[in-house]
């Protein structure tokens, strides 16, 4: 097998070429080289998925098996579009990792594959879809153009010759946007730790290096399809999941649960002011059945949390990105909450 990795250079990306590298694949990668890591026994191409030119000498690299897009997160539509134009001679088939944020159920509503996706055009820009000024939803910005990559790669290569892996949230070794990273670090801190509404509230974080196998996987496959990448609905907790964090980091610490309506009243940002924490009904209400039918499979969350504290502690961390600079709870602010919810300090 010879594949195209669109990215590689940072997280998912990095973790789908170990995994092809290890099955003894030729694989081929192709992002700007400004950051990340270039792994030895790889081909590098250079270039720019904005820049014509560039698209025009990758495919002529090619033939390749399959194309894995990693690095589509930051791109608009019409890039990701022109992208799999240039490339639809030159691969038998393109694998697209996505997000669950294309659904319109997200996060209000539990979610399988086949619910109704938000709507956008392939040659959409990056403007299109913007939430409101004074928006306070969920970010249908966001959703709605991963939506119309969506559109782009399955109105280039068909139904027939597409795949598309919806995960949810991914942590583990090298994460960039930093949420595990920051638990672990809060954990280390010790002291009272404000802990996020109910303590048997069940999460699905899934492990980067199984969404990477289960790419690889459907790259060799002559199957195609849709498919969610989450853990089990139910199988893991946010006590579990913290009490990972403690365990890992020296148990140091004491978690204090303050309740979804005390962190409201306050005004704590979702997802970001407290990493993992959000109080929509669907967020850790996606169905992944049809994934782990067709042999996704995810390690315990435990198992990730210690990869990712043992990674950290050998001197590593992640690329640096904007997104991580808005995660995380102010240390006075998170004692002032502990004190209003009746905590001890």
């Amino acid at each position: 097998m010879d594949i195209l990795v669109i990215g590689g250079g940072w997280f998912l990306g990095t973790a789908v070429i170990e995994e092809a590298l290890g099955r003894g694949w030729g694989v081929t990668t192709f992002n700007r080289g400004r950051s990340g890591t270039l792994l030895p026994g790889v081909r590098h191409v250079i270039g720019d998925r904005t820049s014509v030119e560039d698209l025009a000498r990758l495919a002529a690299q090619g033939p390749w098996d399959a194309v894995i897009d990693t690095s589509a997160a930051e791109q608009p539509p019409n890039v990701v579009l022109g992208g799999a134009r240039a490339l639809e001679s030159a691969t038998a088939r393109y694998i697209y990792i996505s997000t669950v944020s294309v659904y319109a159920g997200w996060p209000d509503h539990p979610l399988k594959v086949g619910d109704p996706v938000l709507d956008a055009p392939a040659d959409a820009d990056r403007e299109y879809g913007r939430n409101p000024e004074g928006w306070r939803g969920p970010n249908l910005h966001y959703g709605r153009q991963k939506a119309g990559t969506e559109r782009a790669v399955v109105e280039t290569f068909g139904t027939e010759r597409s795949c598309l892996v919806r995960p949810g949230v991914i942590l583990g070794p090298r994460e960039y946007v930093g949420r595990l990273p920051w638990w672990l670090r809060r954990a280390e801190r010790g002291g009272q730790i404000l802990a996020p509404g109910s303590a048997s509230k069940t999460i699905q974080p899934v492990d980067v290096r199984d969404v990477a196998r289960f790419a690889v996987d459907l790259a060799e496959r002559p199957g195609v399809g849709v498919y969610n990448a989450t853990a089990p609905i139910g199988r893991d907790a946010m006590s579990s999941f913290l009490g990972a964090c403690l365990a890992v980091t020296g148990g140091k610490g004491e978690l204090q649960w303050v309740p979804d309506e005390v962190l409201l009243e306050h005004g704590v940002r979702q997802w970001t002011e407290v990493p993992l924490w959000r109080t929509g009904e669907g967020v850790w209400l996606v169905d992944s059945e049809p994934a782990y039918a067709a042999g996704f499979r995810c390690r315990p969350l435990e198992e990730t949390v210690r990869d990712t504290w043992e990674w950290l502690q050998a001197g590593n961390a992640p690329v640096p990105h904007p997104r991580a600079a808005a995660l995380g709870i102010d240390a006075d602010r998170e004692r002032a909450i502990l004190a209003a919810a009746g905590s001890p300090r």
